[in-house]
């Protein structure tokens, strides 16, 4: 059995996309826009917009996450949840952590707790919250 993560960013997957490329080095495996999908639409999904993405995949190190626009009505939330990345250095996890709060919100600065050099909680500008601790 494998859990994946699928991101629904109700309307603002591309620019998500593009954040995670400059943020974390995110790579493209596969992106399908409404347009392109060989049967139409179910009502509703992508807003009515053609452009709007309706399935994508991304790597982020090793992991593969899904994402799409979904319903594109306006503003994704996320909530009840957090994707952690677990990095070797101290260096890394500050590098990840200040790209991801570029715009977003800062839960808990990176410090260093009892249970790692360093350790910080952080929602992005789309409100995924990111987990970064020096750990592997």
């Amino acid at each position: 059995m494998y859990v994946q993560p699928y991101l629904f960013f109700d309307g603002r997957c591309e620019e998500a996309i593009e954040f995670y490329r400059k943020a974390l080095g995110a790579k493209v495996e596969m992106l399908m826009r409404f347009k392109e999908s060989p049967e139409p639409p179910q009502e509703g999904c992508g807003g009515g917009d053609p452009n709007k993405i309706m399935h994508s995949a991304f790597k982020v190190g090793d992991t593969l996450i899904m994402a799409s626009d979904g319903m594109a009505a306006g503003k994704p939330e996320f909530k009840g949840f957090s994707l952690s990345i677990s990095v070797k250095t101290v260096t890394e996890a500050d590098k990840l952590f200040n790209a991801l709060a570029e715009g977003g919100q800062v839960q808990m600065p990176q410090m260093k707790t009892f249970f790692s050099p360093r350790f910080g909680m952080v929602a992005d500008r789309f409100g995924v919250g990111w987990m970064i601790i020096v750990g592997e």
